[in-house]
């Protein structure tokens, strides 16, 4: 399996354009309490995506990149929730049949609208990962088309449409600030911000009961985490892929680890400070700032990528 070349996010770009929205990007500014340390910090808004994240530039390129004779059938996932979502949408957009197979750590809110999209939703074992075998399974068995939250070029290229968003709308930004999941977002992102801007700083955010790149980075090779402590579902797979993997190692310049804690205190800055609904992993990039686990320099101009919707801010 090849990665993704710019080309390639290039031809996502155009390909989805007409179903998906180029996303505000706003300074943090006018604030009442504002970050130590940061006065250049831009928002790019992926939450106010369709679907409520950035999971449908993938989904839409790839299901827009396949044949009908692998749509007859219909499209098969599993997920945290957010991809689930944006491959329900483009189910619904295709008007093919969407199953979503879930674990039971995924909020009954995703599920709820998950099932509004017209997916069929099913439960399998506690996490993403035995989700996503069953999700395998039933897609070999079944004769669905499988489409991977993170391990398929075609999603990464997607993904990777964010960064020629960014680097349009503000070409002078030094640093990018992004959430890990399974690498899907990052690789995409960083592989194409690398290629445009080659001394952009990628730093990627983790919670600290999911090191999963970070481990796998440090140890030079792949690592299946033997247990996940977060409550940022969409945060949690415990190992990447090697397509992710091989990108992100190349391309990322530096790993943080976030409490949930402190994703949720983010989420409530950004509630009350911008009127932003984030989920954990929304507020992921926030909170690396917020601790002080991301310092930037002087001058430094940075975005923090808010990549889904959600209330973990509304409480409290």
């Amino acid at each position: 399996m090849l990665p993704p070349t710019l080309d390639d996010v290039k031809a996502a770009r155009d390909r989805i354009a007409p179903y998906i929205r180029h996303t505000p990007l706003v300074p943090a500014s006018a604030l009442k309490q504002s970050i130590p340390g940061c006065p250049d910090l831009w928002l790019k808004l992926d939450c106010l995506q369709v679907t409520g994240s950035f999971k449908a530039r993938g989904a839409v390129n790839t299901l827009k990149s396949l044949s009908d004779d692998n749509l007859q059938r219909g499209i098969i996932t599993a997920s945290g929730g957010n991809h689930g979502l944006a491959v329900a949408y483009a189910g619904w957009l295709a008007q093919v049949p969407a199953t979503i197979y879930l674990g039971r750590n995924v909020p009954a809110a995703k599920a709820e609208r998950l099932c509004q999209w017209g997916a069929q939703v099913l439960y399998e074992g506690n996490d993403w990962d035995d989700a996503n075998r069953a999700a395998m399974t039933a897609a070999n068995t079944q004769g669905l088309t499988y489409i991977h939250p993170f391990n398929d070029p075609r999603v990464m290229a997607g993904q990777g449409t964010l960064a020629l968003e960014i680097l349009a709308d503000l070409p002078q930004v030094d640093t990018l600030l992004v959430a890990i999941g399974g690498g899907g977002l990052i690789g995409g992102v960083s592989l194409a911000a690398k290629a445009l801007k080659p001394d952009i700083r990628i730093v990627g955010i983790e919670p600290v009961g999911a090191p999963t790149l970070k481990t796998s980075v440090e140890a030079g090779q792949i690592v299946e985490l033997e247990a996940i402590s977060t409550l940022a579902n969409t945060l949690a797979p415990r190992q990447t892929e090697p397509l992710n993997f091989e990108i992100i190692r190349r391309t990322v310049d530096s790993f943080v680890l976030v409490s949930d804690a402190a994703m949720t205190d983010a989420c409530r800055w950004l509630w009350f400070e911008l009127g932003v609904a984030a989920e954990l992993s929304g507020g992921a990039a926030i909170a690396a700032l917020m601790t002080g686990q991301y310092r930037p320099q002087p001058g430094e101009v940075v975005c923090a990528l808010i990549c889904g919707t959600g209330t973990a801010g509304l409480d409290g």
